[in-house]
């Protein structure tokens, strides 16, 4: 948590969503030029020192008091006063699983081969949805409540990790240091230099195309979003198995749309008022699967018309209209199990994106800014460069374009499979786009 201190007389507190920020403590001009180096634009003090502030403002950096940002959990955001800046501290420390050893190059994979990854993407997704008018900012630090202990390494491209995650997914994150790599990137470590260098390469890239990052989300697999732990799980599996899942508030479902939305997912929410309910199950009426998961008394989707299709081990099919709705017997458990049962109802030839080649890559089908192209696939990769990953994406293209930090655009082709288009994107790095027209 911040501790909670005010600057006198400071003045309504920075924008973040434009912003590269850190948490800097070192109070000393000689750093400055270090600073802009990781493409920094805004510091965040803890303490005020007139002389580094002049000096940093001198230098173009901002100056944000870190006293007037509220660090809060998912849970507690909605009692923030709505001009308040607010940061979410849930999140973990990006980037592929390591073990405890001594070692900033191992990583932990699983019985597979798939790397497990440490991926914040969808905290950004539940800020945008819930709190559109405030900035989706994450303030995790490098800390055991983010996965970090004392006796790890974390990798020297954390931040960078860090950074293009949240800019990837429209959303910000307040840059902290782990001491050991602030300790050695403060005393000149080659290494640690070249890390951060990097980080200012793609921060740079990142704030000129920020506007690609901030587009609507193909609704093929749309969720209902709450502020709770269980459907924020939920729906991190979903981006984890790059099941690129929209995302809406429960309190304000979407009109039917059941040529484009193939599933609604209205699991662990609240029992809806009648309106919402009617226009929940109107998703199914119309011909899209809508899943659910509550029981008993809180079985607030049962209605007459329903007619039991099958049933399984775990849940009943029941038609609907159209469509049908697909009722799981008990709270769902198994959070990764479930984004495959999703997968497998939308079906995988009707997907929004899928990848192979790219274990630790994470994609999101999205539109693109009006008049560059039809479509986006965004791309996270949270390990190393990889090859040859071949993407599929619903829809027709003719012209797919790959972009990504130190680059130029370059032209891949496309092949139509079915209802989807293959390209294979030749390399990537930490984080690209996928221009489809």
């Amino acid at each position: 948590m911040f501790p909670a201190l005010m600057y006198p007389e400071r003045a309504t507190p920075c924008d973040f969503s434009l912003e590269v920020a850190v948490r800097w403590s070192d109070c000393d001009a000689k750093f400055i030029p270090l600073v802009k180096d990781g493409g920094i634009t805004m510091v965040v003090l803890q303490n005020p020192n007139e002389a580094f502030e002049a000096a940093c403002r001198s230098a173009g950096l901002k100056i944000q008091a870190q006293g007037e940002i509220q660090a809060l959990p998912l849970e507690a955001i909605n009692r923030a006063s709505p001009k308040a800046l607010v940061a979410l501290t849930n999140g973990l420390w990006p980037g592929v699983g390591r073990p405890a050893m001594d070692s900033e190059d191992a990583f932990t994979a699983g019985a597979t081969g798939r790397p497990w990854v440490n991926a914040n993407a969808h905290w950004f997704g539940i800020l945008r949805c819930l709190y559109p008018d405030r900035p989706a900012l994450l303030g995790y630090l490098p800390d055991e409540n983010a996965g970090v202990k004392p006796d790890v390494l974390v990798p020297r491209e954390s931040l960078e990790v860090a950074l293009a995650e949240a800019w990837a997914n429209g959303g910000n994150y307040l840059l902290t240091l782990e001491p050991h790599y602030h300790d050695k990137l403060l005393g000149g470590d080659a290494k640690a230099l070249e890390a951060w260098r990097q980080m200012g390469r793609t921060a740079l890239w990142l704030t000129k195309n920020a506007s690609l990052f901030r587009q609507p989300v193909f609704p093929i697999i749309t969720v209902l979003v709450e502020p709770n732990d269980a459907v924020a799980e939920i729906i991190n599996l979903l981006y984890r198995q790059n099941a690129s899942p929209a995302l809406v508030a429960a309190a304000d479902p979407p009109a039917p749309d059941a040529l484009h939305r193939r599933a609604l997912v209205a699991v662990g929410i609240q029992p809806p008022s009648a309106a919402v309910r009617r226009r929940i199950l109107s998703h199914a009426e119309a011909g899209t699967s809508l899943i659910v998961d509550a029981q008993g008394e809180s079985a607030w989707w049962r209605d007459p018309r329903l007619k039991r299709l099958r049933r399984q081990e775990d849940r009943d099919f029941y038609s609907l209209g159209r469509g049908q709705v697909v009722a799981y017997h008990e709270v769902i458990a198994d959070p990764g199990e479930f984004a495959f049962d999703v997968i497998d109802i939308v079906t995988q030839k009707r997907r929004a994106v899928r990848l192979w080649n790219a274990p630790a890559v994470i994609a999101l089908a999205t539109s693109a800014p009006q008049g560059r192209a039809r479509s986006l696939v965004r791309l996270m990769n949270y390990g190393q460069p990889e090859d040859s990953i071949l993407v599929a994406v619903q829809g027709s293209y003719t012209r797919v374009s790959v972009l990504q930090p130190g680059a130029a655009s370059v032209s891949v082709p496309a092949t139509q499979v079915g209802s989807t288009t293959e390209v294979t994107i030749p390399r990537l790095g930490r984080v690209g786009a996928l221009m489809l027209a």
